[in-house]
């Protein structure tokens, strides 16, 4: 099984581009820094990560992402190695993204704060996540309006 999970910020805006041919696809680039769990002395805060998108997903990348924006993804891990033009091989992998959704409101990325899971597009054919949350009081909880008891399927 080839299966990864993870949730970062991209480190800059996404590069998306357009085969050619009979059938065009788009591909969007981008890379993520995934903060470590357990950071020590001298060693680096966060790993970086080179994402590829085709199809509904690059689409998606193109149109709402950008530098800073904290998404979550699943896709698979995929070899890029070449040999340069020195002859030597260059090893690095890649993660081919199968799934992509925001992991944060636009709000708190805007100022930095924190939320989570708010849309984004999977590999289903649509849109994912939650719609934004409604505006409560302002303390975590949403407002529930009087008699919906009655419009609920269930008691």
């Amino acid at each position: 099984m080839n299966k990864v999970i993870l949730m970062g910020r991209l480190t800059r805006d996404p590069e998306v581009r357009y085969s050619q041919g009979a059938n065009q696809t788009t591909v969007g680039r981008f890379s993520i820094a995934v903060d470590r769990r357990f950071k020590r002395e001298g060693e680096p805060d966060a790993d970086f990560f080179n994402c590829t998108a085709f199809g509904k997903q690059a689409e998606f990348v193109e149109r709402y992402l950008h530098k800073g924006t904290k998404i979550v993804l699943s896709g698979r891990i995929q070899n890029d190695n070449y040999t340069n033009k020195d002859g030597q091989m260059v090893y690095s992998v890649r993660v081919m993204v199968d799934e992509i959704e925001f992991a944060e409101s636009k709000n708190a990325s805007a100022s930095g704060g924190a939320g989570f899971n708010n849309g984004g597009y999977n590999n289903n054919g649509g849109y994912g996540g939650n719609a934004p949350a409604p505006s409560g009081a302002g303390d975590g909880f949403m407002n529930i309006p009087d008699g919906i008891d009655e419009e609920l399927p269930f008691n």
